[in-house]
């Protein structure tokens, strides 16, 4: 487990930043939410991206979608961040405790579209509509959000930011203390394989 001074340091060295409006907005502000950003997943105007980095894309993906696959959990480095509104993972293991969650609280969870907004040498970012099912109601509810993920010099995720609206996340406070509880230990309960 990396201490919080290595987590400290693998966030300032490689948390995404993203611009949602810049990288989301439609030129005609009719078309954007009040908040400036739009994250409809258009696919067709998806951006061209090399095939390890589609792969990047398809595996993550499939996390969404309950695939709870080692496989698919190799796209991470073994010290790397996972941060949305819920849960702030700073190893490979933590955010297969994620992972291996979604098959747990949902009957399913399906991807519905992707539209790639950026692609640079250390980062990739996508806009995704996931289509979730709790197992308990049965009420089926599509979500948007912007996907950002920066990769490290092996082309393996470094930090994994999940944003829902156009706000960045904080990390103070006791928002942060919840995050990091629902991280260190959603493990002991959907019991990821140790090898990750």
């Amino acid at each position: 487990m990396p201490s919080p001074t290595r987590s400290s340091a693998i966030q300032a060295a490689h948390e995404p930043r993203p611009s949602p409006q810049s990288l989301t907005g439609n030129p005609s502000r009719s078309q954007n939410a009040p908040t400036g950003v739009d994250y409809e997943p258009h696919p067709e105007h998806s951006l061209a991206v090399p095939p390890e980095r589609e792969q990047i894309v398809k595996c993550i993906t499939r996390l969404y979608s309950g695939s709870a696959s080692e496989e698919d959990m190799r796209v991470y480095a073994a010290e790397a961040v996972y941060d949305d509104p819920w849960s702030y993972c700073d190893t490979r293991f933590k955010i297969a405790g994620q992972w291996y969650g979604i098959p747990k609280i949902m009957a399913s969870s399906r991807t519905l579209a992707t539209e790639i907004v950026l692609n640079n040498s250390t980062t990739l970012a996508w806009k995704q509509t996931q289509e979730y099912t709790p197992r308990v109601v049965h009420f089926t509810k599509p979500v948007n959000s912007l996907v950002t993920v920066t990769l490290d010099g092996e082309g393996k995720v470094k930090y994994h930011k999940d944003q829902w609206n156009e706000k960045d996340y904080s990390h103070e406070g006791l928002g942060k203390v919840l995050k990091n509880l629902n991280g260190d230990y959603l493990t002991g309960i959907t019991r990821p394989p140790g090898s990750l």
